[in-house]
C-alpha cells in the first residue's frame, strides 16, 4: 500500500477520511495518513479530530437552526423585493466574507481547470438554482411548508447514493426512503395526494422539490470537491460563480436594483442570508461533510423544518394543517430510518472488513 500524502490537502488529513464515529479505524487512519511524520505526532493529531468530533455535530445543529431561520428570512425578503434581486444580494455578501476569510487563512486561491469546474457546477446547482426555486417558491407557499417538503432532502441523498454510487441498500433503509416519500406527498398536496395524479399541485410545491433535488446534486458535487479543497475555499468558489449567475440573470430581468426602496427590515432579512444562512452555515456544512460524510451530514437537515415552522409561527404567524403537520412527522421519521440502516450497514462492513 502507498502511504504516500495523495492531493493538495493530505498534509490536514482531519478534513476527511476515516469516520469520527469509529475512533479506532480513525485514528489508524490518521496515524497513516501522516506518513513522513513521527507516530507520535501521528496520533496527537487523530486524538484531535476524536476529541473535536463532538463541535461538529454542534456545528450541524446550529446550521439547521439557521437554515430554518432562512426560510422566514426569505418570506420577508421577498415580500419587499424580486427573488432574484434578493439572491444576488445575499451571495455578494457571503462572498466577500467567505473571500477575505480565505485569503487570511489560506491565502488567494489558485485553482486548477477541474476545480473551477467542480466549483462551477455547485455554484449552478446549490446556489443559483437553488435560490431559484427557493426564492420564487416562498412567493407562493408557507415558509414553514417549503420547509418540511426540503426534509425530504435527506432520503434522497440516500436513494441517489445508492442508484447512482452503489451504496447498499437494506430493507430498512428502502422503509425509510418510502416513508419520506410518502410523507412528502401529503406535504405538497396538503393531506390529498390524488391532486398530483389529477395535475393539481401548484408552481410552489414543485419549486420547493426543486431545491431538494438541486441540493442533493450541490452535496455530492461537494464531496468530490473536497479531494483537494479546504470547505472555506470549496464554499467560497461555489458562492462566488453562483453569484455571478444570479446577478447576470437579475441585470436581464432588470430587478438587480429594485432594493432600493427596501425597508431596515427587508435588509435585515437579506443580510442574515448572506452572513449567518450562507457564509456560516454554507461552511461548516461543508465541514461537517469532510468529516463525517454526505449522508450522515444530511440526517441533520430533518432539524431543519423544526426550527422552519416553529419561527414561521412566531414571526409570520403561519399555521400549518394536521395532514401537513403529519406528512412532515413521516418525512422526519422515514430520514430517521434510513439514516440509522445505513449507519447499521456501515457498522457491519466495517466488522466484516475487520474479520477479514
Amino acid at each position: 500500500m502507498d502511504l504516500r500524502p495523495q492531493g493538495r490537502f493530505d498534509a490536514r488529513p482531519w478534513l476527511y477520511r476515516a469516520s469520527p464515529g469509529r475512533p479506532a479505524a480513525y485514528l489508524l487512519d490518521s496515524a497513516r495518513s501522516l506518513a513522513g511524520l513521527s507516530v507520535a505526532a501521528s496520533l496527537s493529531v487523530a486524538l484531535a479530530r476524536v476529541a473535536a468530533s463532538p463541535a461538529t455535530y454542534f456545528k450541524l445543529i446550529a446550521t439547521a437552526a439557521l437554515w430554518g431561520a432562512t426560510w422566514v428570512a426569505a418570506r420577508i425578503a421577498v415580500s419587499e423585493a424580486a427573488p432574484l434581486a434578493v439572491a444576488s444580494w445575499r451571495f455578494l455578501l457571503a462572498a466577500l466574507v467567505l473571500g477575505a476569510l480565505l485569503v487570511v487563512r489560506e491565502g488567494w486561491p489558485r485553482w486548477s481547470v477541474g476545480e473551477w469546474l467542480t466549483l462551477s457546477a455547485m455554484g449552478a446547482s446549490g446556489i443559483f438554482l437553488y435560490n431559484v426555486c427557493f426564492l420564487y417558491g416562498m412567493t407562493m407557499i408557507q415558509a414553514g411548508r417549503g420547509a418540511l417538503v426540503v426534509a425530504l432532502t435527506p432520503a434522497l441523498i440516500a436513494a441517489s447514493d445508492s442508484l447512482l454510487f452503489g451504496a447498499p441498500m437494506s430493507p430498512g433503509k428502502a422503509l425509510g426512503i418510502g416513508l419520506a416519500a410518502f410523507g412528502c406527498l401529503l406535504v405538497v398536496t396538503n393531506g390529498h395526494p390524488y391532486l398530483l395524479i389529477a395535475g393539481e399541485v401548484g408552481l410552489g410545491e414543485w419549486l420547493i422539490i426543486g431545491c431538494a433535488v438541486m441540493w442533493t446534486a450541490y452535496t455530492f458535487l461537494g464531496r468530490r470537491g473536497t479531494r483537494s479543497l479546504s470547505p472555506l475555499a470549496m464554499t467560497f468558489g461555489a458562492s462566488l460563480t453562483g453569484w455571478l449567475m444570479l446577478t447576470s440573470a437579475a441585470l436581464l430581468q432588470g430587478s438587480l436594483f429594485s432594493l432600493a426602496e427596501t425597508s431596515w427590515r427587508g435588509w435585515s432579512a437579506i443580510a442574515f442570508l448572506g452572513l449567518f444562512g450562507t457564509a456560516l452555515a454554507f461552511t461548516w456544512y461543508a465541514e461537517a461533510v469532510h468529516r463525517i460524510g454526505a449522508t450522515r451530514s444530511a440526517a441533520f437537515i430533518n432539524l431543519v423544518p423544526v426550527s422552519a415552522v416553529i419561527l414561521g409561527a412566531v414571526l409570520l404567524g403561519e399555521r400549518l394543517g394536521v395532514a401537513v403537520l403529519s406528512g412532515g412527522a413521516l418525512v422526519i421519521t422515514g430520514v430517521y430510518i434510513t439514516n440509522r440502516a445505513g449507519a447499521k450497514l456501515a457498522s457491519g462492513a466495517n466488522f466484516k472488513e475487520k474479520a477479514a
